[in-house]
């Protein structure tokens, strides 16, 4: 049963013409009543989700400095109890349909371990000032495509509807600039797996530390994606422009093939077009669990829920594990994951009528402390469960941001899955600043023909 949440974060079903900003005395609950990126502070009714208390706002003891892995700061909890197909009918109430069916397609192999839970989220102090500022000032336009009045920080902490909590998510803080690698995992039925080497540089403009609205020039994040592997792909680029306002400037992408040295516009990277490499696993808009435009869907924020969600994952993020531990037959190495019980917001996306989209309807779980997309489940044209994805995320403690140890594409069809973002044997994702002529596609063709 999905319940509605009461007091300062009062939630009912709202549709995008409703006026964003919240009054004064609501957005001074942001920081007292509310954590400062607006999750509820205190604990649930029995303590099973503990009360926030500032997050993990420091490196552990066990970390050696930027660049090293990710130690885990709760190495030492314990797993409470472990879901499986013998016990699921105790625990269903806080599970997804998607991992419901996980559970039916893959009785033997799908379980998940829970932990105790730790919320862990924890931003710098500006981001939390900005947050409290936008809800204030930050508005959507468009029809809900453009966001106005917001910068760095979350900006809606109180949403009133589903399309600012897509938007949350879309720009929840990640620091201002990484670079890391983007591994991709197409794994077949029988468990091997063909690997694709990503290696990505972005910078979250956004995010840039003391930047305001009218200085964003429009856009929100530039990407450049370099294949390194295998050799039929490597030198492949992918170069984006994410706007704010996407009525008035849609989002700039162009690709650049090593066989014909230049540098195109693509405008088939969006929506339901094949994601790079991805097997034919994945859409364009779901790199990130979820990006990009959302005028294809009907948007609608149907409450808060607690569910068991991945969360704290730093095991199966460790260097001690090689690619081949992870990619397992149907499932991934599901020994290494850590569920905890979280709050999450949910939000159905359901196809417009008369607009294409291989996928008819979409529901998203997004955590509030954080804002991050955590589970999807995701409905082909006959309104069937097809796809399931789950993000498994990890405090950064050095630069007060959540980062993905991988997320997972579960194509219950196929019984085939993609994993993103893994880089268990490759180098840590790393702060790095960037400038806009790095990203100015003049440029990026002229290194890459180099």
């Amino acid at each position: 049963m999905i319940k509605k949440v009461t007091g300062a974060a009062l939630l009912v079903v709202l549709s995008v013409s409703v006026q964003a900003k919240v009054a004064p005395d609501k957005a001074a609950a942001l920081g007292t009543t509310l954590t400062p990126f607006g999750a509820e502070k205190a604990a649930n009714a029995d303590g099973s989700i503990p009360a926030w208390e500032g997050g993990l706002s420091a490196p552990p003891a066990c970390y050696k400095g930027k660049g090293t892995r990710y130690c885990d700061p709760y190495a030492d909890d314990a797993v409470k109890f472990t879901i499986t197909k013998a016990n699921l009918d105790q625990y269903k109430t806080k599970l997804t349909p998607g991992q419901i069916n996980l559970f039916a397609k893959y009785p033997d192999l799908y379980k998940m371990p829970v932990y105790p839970s730790r919320r862990s989220t924890a931003a710098p102090q500006p981001v939390y000032e900005a947050t409290k500022k936008n809800a204030l000032s930050a508005d959507l336009g468009g029809n809900g495509e453009a966001l106005t009045g917001a910068a760095t920080g979350i900006p809606f902490p109180i949403p009133g509807n589903g399309m600012e909590v897509m938007w949350n998510h879309k720009v929840r803080y990640r620091t201002a600039g990484v670079q890391r690698w983007n591994n991709q995992f197409a794994v077949t039925v029988t468990g091997d797996y063909n690997m694709v080497k990503i290696k990505e540089d972005a910078w979250f403009v956004y995010s840039t530390p003391g930047i305001t609205p009218d200085k964003l020039n429009n856009k929100i994040i530039y990407f450049l994606q370099n294949t390194v592997d295998p050799p039929r792909l490597a030198g492949t680029l992918l170069l984006v422009h994410e706007t704010m306002d996407q009525i008035k400037e849609p989002r700039g992408a162009w690709q650049y093939n090593p066989g014909q040295r230049r540098l195109r516009r693509a405008p088939n990277v969006a929506y339901d077009n094949p994601g790079t490499a991805s097997d034919g696993l994945r859409t364009n808009d779901q790199l990130d669990m979820f990006n990009g435009a959302m005028d294809r869907y009907e948007w609608k924020l149907v409450g808060k829920k607690e569910l068991y969600v991945p969360a704290n994952s730093y095991k199966i993020h460790s260097d001690k594990y090689k690619y081949k531990d992870l990619m397992k037959k149907n499932v991934i190495a599901q020994d290494l994951t850590r569920y905890e019980l979280r709050r999450v917001w949910v939000v159905e996306a359901t196809l417009k009528k008369g607009i294409n989209h291989i996928y008819k309807r979409r529901t998203f779980y997004v955590d509030e402390d954080n804002w991050q997309i955590v589970e999807a489940d995701v409905y082909d044209s006959r309104d069937q469960l097809w796809r399931v994805q789950e993000a498994h995320t990890f405090q950064a403690y050095d630069l007060g941001a959540t980062l993905s140890s991988l997320e997972v594409i579960y194509d219950l069809q196929s019984a085939r899955y993609l994993v993103m973002a893994a880089n268990n044997e490759d180098s840590e994702t790393v702060e790095k600043g960037f400038d806009e002529e790095f990203f100015n596609p003049a440029n990026v063709a002229k290194q890459a023909s180099k």
